[in-house]
């Protein structure tokens, strides 16, 4: 009695078990460091209670993909679009009444519009450049 054999055709041309599975992390990245830098990295994972692989790779992702907005980041945006809508409002108001007309109140929503679309960019950029005044008054750029 002959029992029938069964071919399988293979799914990849990659050895048995070598096959790349979704989800699977495959990619490295190098970089070199200076022993006080690496000393620097090891303590902050240690201090996370990760490994270093680990911290690296979330640090990583975490500075890559968009973040939700920092608290902070919210207010500063808020008072950045409630400045910018003030100062632009008078100014309008000014042009207006100098021309002898009334705002109207489309030129109102625009420039409702306009702070609201600008503010969270406007607050990161000034949280920027007050970081980066930081570094040069203390003689070192920030990380």
């Amino acid at each position: 009695m002959s029992i029938p054999r069964i071919h399988a055709t293979p799914k990849s041309n990659m050895p048995l078990g070598e096959e790349v599975k979704p989800g699977f992390r495959t990619k490295t990245i190098a970089t070199r460091l200076t022993p006080d830098e690496l000393a620097e990295i090891e303590a902050a994972a240690e201090g996370a209670g990760q490994a270093l692989s680990e911290w690296l790779r979330n640090t990583a992702l975490r500075a890559a993909r968009p973040r939700p907005a920092d608290p902070a980041d919210l207010i500063l945006a808020e008072v950045w679009a409630v400045r910018y809508a003030l100062l632009n409002l008078f100014h309008a108001a000014a042009q207006a009444a100098s021309e002898g007309t009334q705002l109207l109140p489309d030129s109102i929503l625009k420039i409702r519009d306009q702070a609201d679309a600008r503010k969270l960019q406007q607050a990161r950029k000034l949280l920027e450049d007050f970081s980066a005044s930081e570094g040069k008054e203390r003689g070192h750029m920030p990380p």
